[in-house]
């Protein structure tokens, strides 16, 4: 019987985000890990593997398909209300114990994952998102930096059609990886774990290559969102809150920040579901170290507005949302204040020639 592990040695291409090394090694840099591999082995994701001297990646297969609320991933600031259609690989470069999508981030190395392949083409996800009416495509569900050339083989295709496109991210990326995505990737999602290099080791990485890759995100004009997952006894003393929010503001005020409720996932089975008060302080961290905008996630209508887009200049109530769903939203595509002018951080506008899909179109499956 053929494992997943043969499965996926099929369905690959030689990969772009590499160097030849001595004795027929080679060096990956589609994340920070920056592997040595040699002949017969593969990197840290499992995935990236050393064939004769040449690094191969996965090609030409989704694990998942799905048409979500792009708020969902989340991104606040870009494209409020519209549906985008999300896919996904298999492997991770880090080892999450609390992963909501472990059966496929981690499924060459728990045995207790068995998934499904789909192979498909990069005109033909193209085509499902558009038959769906995103206005979006993004590469979620696993981690993306380790699928990059899949990403960009199915990016080239999204952005002739008109879509904008994401990466749902660890941001455990290399400077290399981040230029060669950079033509194809409008929007980056990057979750900081923790402010704490302690942590990250737990984690499976580690804090530097995140905090460098967040600041090069962000130069590099990538529309960047941060979520931290904020887990009681792991991440959320108010020191380590001031911390990253400090972090944050220090590189620009505008950078949305997410702070969500963590529950019980996995293999993370002992600390408490995150509770309500908790994200209001940590959000209030942010506030003090001057962030623009700060949200709450994952507990709709329990914590006291902070799902809604308020503008900075005047206090008044710019989107309404509720969980992932956008109950008012009052900014035009331009991203002003229609009450003061005030211009909010974003990607308001849909793409040209992208009409809004119906309702019903909200939680189908795609393919």
């Amino acid at each position: 019987m053929e494992t997943l592990a043969d499965q996926l040695a099929r369905r690959t291409r030689e990969a772009d985000l590499y160097k030849p090394l001595d004795r027929n090694r080679v060096e990956c840099f589609a994340c920070g890990h920056r592997c040595p591999i040699s002949p017969g082995f593969a990197g840290v994701c499992k995935v990236r593997f050393n064939r004769g001297g040449k690094l191969y990646a996965p090609h030409g297969y989704v694990n998942a398909a799905y048409c979500d609320p792009i708020e969902k991933k989340p991104f606040f600031h870009a494209l409020p209300g519209a549906r985008a259609f999300s896919f996904g690989m298999l492997g991770c470069d880090l080892h999450c114990g609390y992963c909501q999508n472990w059966l496929s981030s981690q499924a060459l190395r728990d045995f207790r994952s068995a998934l499904d392949l789909t192979a498909v083409e990069p005109e033909e996800l193209a085509g499902m998102a558009l038959r769906q009416g995103a206005a979006a495509m993004v590469s979620t569900y696993n981690e993306p930096l380790i699928t990059a050339e899949w990403a960009v083989a199915v990016f080239r295709e999204a952005k002739a059609a008109g879509l904008v496109t994401g990466f749902v991210s660890n941001g455990n990326a290399t400077p290399e990886v981040l230029e060669y995505i950079r033509p194809w990737v409008d929007l980056y999602k990057v979750d900081l774990k923790s402010f704490d290099d302690r942590r990250y080791h737990e984690l499976g990485g580690r804090i530097g290559p995140v905090l460098d890759s967040i600041r090069r995100i962000h130069e590099m004009g990538f529309w960047l969102e941060v979520v931290t997952l904020v887990v009681p006894g792991f991440n959320d003393s108010d020191a380590e809150l001031r911390q990253a929010a400090g972090f944050l503001a220090g590189i620009s005020p505008d950078i949305p920040w997410h702070v969500t409720a963590f529950h019980r996932d996995y293999k993370m089975q002992g600390p408490e579901n995150t509770p309500p008060e908790t994200l209001v302080r940590a959000a209030a961290a942010g506030r003090a170290a001057g962030l623009r905008y700060v949200y709450a996630g994952n507990l709709p209508g329990r914590t006291a507005g902070l799902e809604d887009t308020r503008c900075p200049g005047c206090g008044a109530l710019l989107i309404e949302r509720r969980g992932f769903r956008v109950l008012r939203n009052l900014l035009a595509a331009t991203g002003k204040c229609p009450h003061c002018g005030y211009t909010v951080s974003g990607v308001w506008g849909r793409p040209p020639g992208r009409p809004a899909p119906p309702d019903d179109l909200l939680h189908i499956r795609c393919g």
